[in-house]
């Protein structure tokens, strides 16, 4: 099938699958924003997003997301080191015009797969699978505020998410103009046009993240919320 076999076709699932991503992360961005005027505000989204067919939909749906494009883009690591064959031994410096992140994105990719699933921990096991298996934990499932307090509340889980965040950063960053050059919206103009684009949208996107970690970590959100944990 020509979108596992060729290199074209996976390079296509790749920047269609890593596009939906970016769509969510931007939903999942301004959900987080909630959380830093209304503790209450917060829980009302979470509650609305508990363990009921819509929410276990999109789950499993952004699961295979993740898994398909985590998939494709080990096949294309792997089928590029293959096609360099000894060559990848050899010491070489960085070549001119090609971005650290585009040398990099297996490392990046590894950090934030590592980076998600201490997310899953933290949040996901808590909330929606605590909901659905009637486990026991530290709060309600629907409380998804006091779950961000307690999260960052953790010096080593503040560093662990800037950390994740700057990755995700460079990830995106390349990876944005990446997929649209996939999809052939690269002419010379626009080239450039889709990378300032690109890194623009990356950048705003992770600093709506940093806040929310930054604001819990130093405890300004909860006297924003005027909730008291």
């Amino acid at each position: 099938m020509w979108l596992i076999n060729s290199s074209i076709g996976r390079k296509v699932v790749m920047s269609v699958t890593g596009v939906a991503l970016i769509l969510f992360l931007t939903f999942h961005m301004s959900m987080n924003i909630v959380a830093l005027f209304s503790g209450e505000g917060y829980n009302m989204v979470c509650e609305f997003l508990g363990a009921n067919w819509y929410a276990l939909v999109a789950t499993v749906a952004l699961a295979a997301l993740a898994i398909i494009h985590i998939v494709y883009a080990f096949m294309l690591t792997m089928q590029n080191l293959k096609a360099r064959g000894g060559e990848r031994y050899a010491v070489t410096t960085r070549p001119a015009k090609v971005e650290w992140a585009s040398q990099n994105m297996l490392v990046l990719g590894i950090i934030v797969l590592l980076g998600l699933l201490l997310h899953l921990f933290n949040f996901w096991y808590n909330m929606m699978f605590a909901e659905l298996t009637g486990i026991s934990v530290a709060h309600d499932p629907a409380d998804g505020f006091a779950y961000i307090v307690d999260t960052f509340a953790n010096p080593v889980y503040v560093v662990l998410y800037i950390v994740w965040i700057v990755a995700i950063w460079f990830h995106l960053s390349h990876g944005f103009w990446s997929a649209m050059q996939t999809f052939g919206w690269n002419g010379k103009v626009w080239f450039t046009r889709w990378k300032v684009i690109g890194l623009v949208y990356s950048t705003l996107l992770m600093l709506g993240f940093l806040v929310v970690v930054l604001a819990f970590a130093f405890g300004i959100a909860p006297s924003l919320c005027g909730v008291c944990y």
